[in-house]
């Protein structure tokens, strides 16, 4: 039924209980998963080397974040015997990105953890689980930790 599932990660604690759950859905259904992992862009935009500077490092460093978790979920696919494929992409609006990758891999099923690290952001605008799904055009499996 589900042959495509796409695992949107942030690498958290949360997101690894949900991965367990995308991971085993999708082994039962003889599907796959699709990583993805969202950086945020650059915060600041400024003038001189220090922005640039400043730059580098946050992507490298939320390039590395990205690496991780979606080494995690691949350790756990490969562990179970799950076709995988990761992505991570740099958007504004992380459940846009979501959707936007749904649509694009021809994903029939987003599975994600029912909270990440936004912490008091998402109480004031919403959490991307929330939006994820009353945005998405696919079915979605939020899985509650």
């Amino acid at each position: 039924m589900f042959k495509k599932i796409l695992f949107p990660t942030d690498g958290s604690e949360l997101a690894h209980t949900a991965a367990l759950t995308a991971v085993q859905l999708a082994k039962s259904q003889g599907g796959q998963i699709v990583g993805l992992y969202v950086i945020d862009p650059f915060p600041y935009i400024g003038i001189g080397d220090a922005s640039v500077a400043g730059l580098q490092t946050y992507l490298s460093q939320a390039k590395a974040a990205a690496g991780q978790a979606l080494e995690a979920l691949a350790k756990i696919c490969k562990t179970e015997g799950v076709p995988f494929a990761g992505d991570t992409i740099e958007r504004n609006v992380v459940y846009e990105g979501v959707i936007e990758t749904a649509e694009a891999e021809g994903c029939d099923l987003i599975v994600m953890g029912s909270h990440g690290r936004q912490g008091v952001k998402a109480l004031i605008l919403g959490s991307v689980a929330q939006k994820v799904l009353t945005h998405a055009k696919v079915p979605v499996l939020i899985v509650k930790s």
